[in-house]
């Protein structure tokens, strides 16, 4: 098998057995990207910081974008940002099952987007279960809001703080709470 299968298959939705001969292959992935991290954190430059991200998600980071690092991710490839996206310091990225973050959206401190997951069996929770996360045009997600696997969040709408998402949110709401339900919707 293609060393690079195994992330071909997560990004396919695929569940990955603690038994998959290529499992490794994940936390090798990890330390590479770690690597780049460690330098993208450090340093203070803008520029700099989106070249880095670039390199990290084999992807061309638009010059519109803007990071305040820290920034964690697991393994970056499996993350598309779009244009005038801002991301304040210190979120967590797990986006072995992909997270797309669409134009102009908000992202405030100690966010959150984990795209993977376990099965509940005990027998099976090793596997890794991975299901896209999408947070369309213009949303904002409040800060320390946790938006697990399978979720979009719909265009226009905020996640309040604190909150945690385990449901698609639709166009043009406000969510809150844990787990978050609508609150209203945006006029």
């Amino acid at each position: 098998m293609d060393k690079s299968d195994i992330f071909k298959r997560l990004g396919n939705g695929e569940i990955i057995s603690s038994s998959d001969s290529q499992r490794k292959e994940l936390r090798n992935a990890s330390y590479d990207t770690k690597k780049l991290l460690v330098q993208m954190n450090n340093v203070t430059d803008p520029t700099e910081i989106r070249n880095l991200l670039s390199q990290i998600t084999n992807t061309e980071i638009d010059e519109s974008v803007a990071v305040f690092t820290p920034l964690y991710i697991n393994y970056g490839k499996h993350t598309k940002i779009g244009k005038n996206v801002f991301i304040n310091f210190d979120c967590v990225f797990l986006d072995l099952g992909g997270i797309t973050i669409e134009d102009n959206v908000l992202i405030a401190p100690k966010v959150s987007l984990l795209s993977e997951g376990h099965p509940i069996s005990p027998d099976e929770r090793h596997s890794l279960v991975p299901k896209p996360i999408r947070i369309k045009r213009n949303a904002w997600i409040g800060a320390n809001a946790t938006i697990l696997q399978g979720v979009t969040i719909g265009e226009n709408s905020v996640v309040a703080a604190g909150s945690v998402v385990s449901k698609d949110v639709p166009d043009n709401m406000i969510v809150g709470g844990i787990p978050a339900k609508i609150i209203k919707t945006i006029e």
